[in-house]
């Protein structure tokens, strides 16, 4: 080995130590959810963007702020009400008197980490404000276009649609978001230790950030060297091809959602030290990618109901990924 391959090797061994302190370190302030942190990781290095659906007060808006603070990046936080404005999301071009012209004011979307709280209580004219910013990492105001920062992660919590107050968001903003999780209620042992340490607000205050957004950066690009053989790549249509002839779904998978599928499950392999994807990363990544792409047909007929019983990593039950994983052998 050449000293500049050696040289290499041991940075890419220090900031894998990195993001195992920054990950460990969030597990310190969401308590009993590896699963979905790991996952939520997985989504910012793939360069997706999160949406965290699940009743009020289970730590989605606490979850966003430790993600931040441990990986050092630029924490924004919006919350979206009904008489929210795009202006207050993306900021304004405001006229200078003394000046005698027009000054770009930058909105809160202008940060590194996002999070567009409770997004589905705004009117669906401000959801699609983040649109272009999520899509092209850039916001366009009055014929001018401004850059965000790199990284750029947004992560949107919603409260259940059958709550008062809130907005679907359209299937086609929900295809936006790489992820959907659902982190559910502790478990009794996670709860107990919730219940009698210490306060989770000055735990988030006292946070040392273990990465930086340069290292988030190069992570990211780590992420594109992963290697995929073929068998996976054949695994992967093979989810894609029956998403899309199944009597189950009312709508396929589009190249974009094959696109994120394998994405994502390249970055959990990075997170969890494999420098290959193995068939079991694109399982555990498939609920949270999928699910919010595939409507369910909840009349098929008999012997094409999938099972429901059990729940996937991230709380949520199983339906379309549980389908998918019935049908499609891993050695497809």
């Amino acid at each position: 080995m050449t000293l500049q391959a050696r040289s290499r090797a041991n940075d890419e061994a220090l900031l894998q130590q990195s993001l195992d302190k920054a990950i460990e370190t969030i597990e310190g302030i969401i308590l009993g959810k590896r699963d979905a942190i790991r996952l939520a990781v997985s989504c910012l290095l793939a360069q997706g963007h999160l949406l965290i659906e699940d009743q009020p007060g289970v730590g989605k808006t606490t979850l966003a702020h430790a993600l931040a603070k441990a990986l050092g990046l630029e924490f924004s936080r919006i919350q979206f009400t009904s008489d929210l404005l795009p202006a207050d999301v993306l900021g304004a071009a405001i006229y200078s008197r003394e000046e005698e012209r027009f000054h770009f004011h930058p909105g809160p979307v202008f940060a590194h980490c996002v999070l567009a709280d409770e997004i589905n209580r705004a009117t669906p004219k401000t959801q699609s404000a983040l649109l272009e910013a999520m899509a092209e990492q850039q916001v366009s105001i009055d014929g001018e276009t401004h850059k965000l920062p790199q990284p750029f992660f947004v992560i949107a919590t919603q409260n259940p649609a059958t709550q008062v107050g809130t907005y679907p968001l359209p299937e086609s903003q929900l295809d936006r978001f790489m992820m959907r999780l659902h982190l559910g209620y502790p478990g009794r042992e996670a709860e107990r230790a919730l219940l009698t340490g210490a306060d989770r607000r000055q735990q988030l205050q006292q946070l040392k950030a273990a990465l930086s957004p340069e290292a988030i950066s190069r992570l990211q690009q780590a992420v594109h060297e992963v290697h995929v053989s073929d068998a996976i790549v054949d695994y992967v249509q093979a989810i894609i091809d029956f998403s899309r002839n199944s009597p189950h779904f009312h709508t396929g998978l589009s190249p974009r959602a094959g696109l994120a599928l394998l994405q994502a499950a390249r970055a959990l392999a990075l997170v969890e030290h494999q420098r290959w994807v193995l068939p079991e990363q694109v399982q555990a990544v498939l609920p949270a990618v999928v699910n919010h792409r595939l409507p369910m047909r909840h009349n098929a007929g008999p012997g094409e109901t999938p099972g429901a019983a059990g729940a996937n990593a991230t709380g949520e039950p199983g339906d379309a990924a549980q389908c998918i994983l019935q049908a499609i052998p891993v050695d497809t």
